[in-house]
């Protein structure tokens, strides 16, 4: 069983589950989970080797799946790692949990073979680093990272961040991370829940990735370009939860 937090109003409310990005817990989403709230019973989770969820050895299939199992039948929010577990999840068939599967920053994965293996070889190598040196220091490396730098330490969740240890870090990052993600690409047309694709406008690569991936879903699938970077939905929360919200009315809750 995976750590869970629940931030909602009550359970009489259409239920949001939160999976968070890689080096972040269920502590990391600031005010755009309270603004989530007024709307949603929010339940948000310690993905595998983050926060006080443990499985050292789950790849991100079994992810996908222990995170639905925690949240049970909802809307479910995927922030980049997230995303890309709760996608593998949606594809393995977990259609009646998940209600609607609701995408920020992520992607199906690498398609060219050379460029995945590149990819597994540096978080290969980011994955001892971390043991290494140890959480803090990473991190504060991490968030160095362009897409992040100009992150508050508020915005960031920083200091929530060194709740994980550097075990589970590493855990993740070698199971979970993009190289070790077969390409989903080719599968995308089987989706068969409402999707709602998310980037933010100054992250290009990903507002590509984005809106290639609706193409692929269908006419089931909605992207939506939200003004701001990489972690759009702290940076602006106030829209992104209100997109959120509008999302799940127009669903039905």
């Amino acid at each position: 069983m995976l750590s869970t937090q629940w931030l909602g109003p009550s359970t009489n409310s259409p239920r949001l589950a939160l999976a968070h990005g890689f080096t972040q817990n269920a502590r990391c989403w600031g005010s755009f989970a309270e603004l989530c709230s007024k709307d949603f019973d929010v339940i948000a989770m310690d993905a595998p080797g983050h926060g006080q969820s443990g499985y050292d050895n789950a790849d991100l299939n079994k992810a996908g799946q222990l995170l639905i199992d925690a949240g049970g039948p909802a809307h479910y929010v995927g922030y980049s790692m997230g995303g890309r577990m709760l996608l593998h999840e949606a594809l393995n068939g977990r259609f009646t949990e998940m209600r609607s599967l609701i995408l920020i920053g992520a992607t199906p994965g690498i398609e060219p073979v050379a460029e995945r293996t590149k990819r597994q070889a540096t978080d290969a190598l980011r994955a001892a680093r971390i043991v290494e040196i140890g959480t803090p220091a990473f991190i504060t490396e991490w968030l160095q990272q362009p897409m992040f730098a100009h992150l508050s330490d508020e915005q960031s969740a920083k200091f929530q961040r060194f709740e994980n240890s550097a075990e589970g870090l590493a855990m993740s990052l070698r199971h979970c991370g993009v190289g070790a993600q077969e390409s989903l690409w080719d599968r995308l047309s089987t989706l068969r829940m409402p999707v709602l694709v998310i980037a933010g406008t100054n992250d290009e690569k990903y507002t590509a990735i984005g809106e290639r991936m609706v193409a692929a879903i269908g006419s089931n699938a909605r992207f939506v370009n939200i003004e701001g970077g990489h972690a759009v939905h702290v940076e602006n929360p106030t829209v992104t939860a209100a997109v959120v919200a509008s999302w799940g009315s127009q669903l039905g809750g």
